[in-house]
């Protein structure tokens, strides 16, 4: 097995790649390593060589060159500089990949669908000495790498991490986080997102949903939903170790329900998270040794009235996504069967600027002294992550600052390289306070209470 750290050999040029940066996602994670770079001129980074060198890279130099050239007139003081590299690397070249990974100690792979385009990426970079983080929320996509190539990444000592922006970045680290902040055994969290729109979306379906989203994103869902049962024989292939449900079970909720906590509707929430924090409790304990965390998702969606809205919406979309025609028409017209919530043009800068988000964590435990498996549970604790825009702003945050901690925090990473999950790969590193520094932030909403 090769040793941690050698994918930060000094031979290469850079130290982060964008990969897909001329997409829409892309173009504000550039944004985002921008400023990282210009904080690292500026003395607030560590990395060996006092500055961060980085590339971005696609298939079309004059939209790399438009999207370097956008940043800087949107940065000022933190624009991009003239040293910034350039490549040319197309997902279906597997030689032009290469070459991206051989020259890079880290690619953000910005290009989805991930379960279309993802794999010759990772692949590229396991056998070419590149650690690789996206942004993925597909879990036959983020758990078919850890099949194939989780050895072959221990072996090379690359880092192959998965899942790195909202919504998993808050809910796996969110987790981890108020684990650390019960003084005893927590086993068992229930988390509750919320986003909120600005004045200019009030009112409308958007208020439920958030804001417009880039068709990426739909596409990714109409394609995941669809091969949902591949995703059973996936994980039977995997053979699974089994996480013991330690203390009381976490009761299941109904698909959707009241929540007098927030005086709203909530419905089980769809997304990856539950999958990604699973895989990390399963690492946790099966080789830290540590208590697993039972954990449930939830999204609250407002009142009635909404909740219908959603349903009509939610019940369509499933019924297209059985069969080949629905798909092309759900991937054809995104913004006519999510209501406006997705569209091939993606949020404006005011919708971006008028939306938030915040995770609310209630976790339940065990006091120091007490046993799990022989008493009940007797201590409680609230904790919430919050944030700017989740899909544009965040996002490119999670990505890069999860980038930053793969540089810099090296000696904290897990001991092999592999295919990992967030919390899995940065349970020790100090990827809560960088989140925190860049307004990712993760607070204790009420104190453990026995």
């Amino acid at each position: 097995m090769a040793a941690r750290g050698s994918t930060m050999a000094a031979g290469r040029v850079y130290d982060i790649v964008v990969f897909g940066a001329s997409g829409f996602t892309g173009q504000f994670v550039v944004e985002e390593v921008a400023r990282a770079a210009a904080a690292t001129a500026a003395g607030e980074g560590q990395l060996c060589s006092g500055r961060l060198r980085w590339a971005v890279a696609g298939r079309s130099r004059e939209k790399l060159r438009a999207v370097l050239d956008r940043a800087a007139e949107r940065l000022g003081k933190a624009a991009p500089g003239e040293d910034v590299g350039v490549l040319l690397c197309d997902v279906s070249d597997a030689g032009s990949l290469a070459a991206m990974a051989k020259q890079t100690r880290v690619v953000l792979n910005c290009v989805g669908p991930y379960r279309f385009f993802g794999e010759p990426v990772v692949e590229a970079c396991v056998e070419n000495g590149a650690s690789c983080i996206d942004i993925s929320g597909e879990p036959q996509f983020l758990e078919g790498m850890y099949l194939k190539y989780n050895e072959k990444a221990a072996e090379k000592g690359v880092y192959i991490i998965g899942s790195c922006g909202f919504d998993s970045i808050p809910a796996d680290m969110g987790v981890l986080y108020t684990r650390d902040k019960l003084k005893g055994t927590l086993t068992a969290v229930e988390s509750f997102l919320s986003v909120k729109s600005g004045p200019e979306l009030r009112g409308e379906l958007w208020s439920v949903l958030g804001l417009g989203v880039h068709d990426g994103t739909w596409k990714s869902a109409v394609y995941g939903l669809a091969d949902e049962a591949s995703l059973k024989k996936l994980r039977k292939q995997i053979g699974y170790a089994p996480v013991p449900v330690v203390g009381a079970k976490l009761k299941k909720r109904g698909f959707m329900f009241y929540s007098p906590e927030f005086k709203e509707y909530c419905l089980t929430f769809m997304g990856s998270d539950g999958s990604v924090v699973k895989r990390t409790q399963r690492y946790l304990h099966t080789e830290l040794q540590q208590t697993p965390v039972q954990y449930g998702a939830y999204v609250t969606v407002g009142g009635l009235g909404s909740v219908i809205k959603l349903m009509f919406l939610g019940m369509l979309f499933l019924l297209l996504v059985k069969f080949n025609f629905g798909r092309k028409l759900l991937t054809k017209y995104p913004e006519f069967f999510s209501a406006g919530r997705f569209s091939k043009k993606g949020p404006t800068q005011k919708q971006m600027d008028g939306t938030s988000f915040t995770m609310t964590f209630f976790g339940e435990g065990y006091s120091e002294g007490q046993d799990p498996q022989n008493a009940k549970p007797n201590v409680k604790i609230c904790t919430e992550v919050k944030g700017p825009e989740p899909g544009y702003v965040a996002t490119p945050i999670a990505m890069v600052q999860a980038a930053l901690s793969l540089l810099e925090d090296s000696a904290s990473l897990p001991k092999r390289g592999g295919v990992y999950s967030p919390g899995a790969a940065f349970l020790k590193t100090k990827l809560i306070d960088r989140l925190n520094n860049r307004g990712v932030e993760f607070s204790v909403i009420s104190k453990p209470e026995v």
